[in-house]
């Protein structure tokens, strides 16, 4: 499976900006896709994850301002993320879990400016 992350740039803080996330092919039978992001200098963390049967999981961090959400038929996950803070900035990617196996994105570059 090969995903691609795209959609990041410069936002200010108080911003909007949504991150897709497109499969390479169904993602219909993945158990659940999820988004990660990493700070410079800081180790990478879970930011949202959207498990098959379609429950959600947010870090503490991001709950009321990031919603994700996946669109089968364009076999895309999508990262809603507004009220963004300058501590957003990151390279946000992606991920898949199918069965076993754990596919990455490469990221895509958040900027937040205050």
């Amino acid at each position: 499976v090969q995903l691609q992350a795209f959609g990041g740039g410069l936002v200010q803080a108080g911003g909007s900006l949504t991150l897709s996330c497109a499969a390479s092919r169904s993602i219909t039978s993945f158990n659940g896709m999820g988004w990660y992001r990493q700070a410079p200098g800081k180790q990478r963390e879970s930011v949202a994850f959207i498990a098959n049967g379609g429950i959600t999981q947010y870090a503490e961090l991001v709950k009321g301002r990031f919603a994700i959400s996946r669109d089968r038929s364009t076999y895309t996950v999508s990262l809603q993320m507004s009220s963004l803070k300058p501590e957003d900035t990151a390279v946000y990617c992606c991920n898949a879990v199918v069965t076993t196996k754990t596919f990455w994105g490469r990221g895509t570059l958040v900027t937040v400016s205050s």
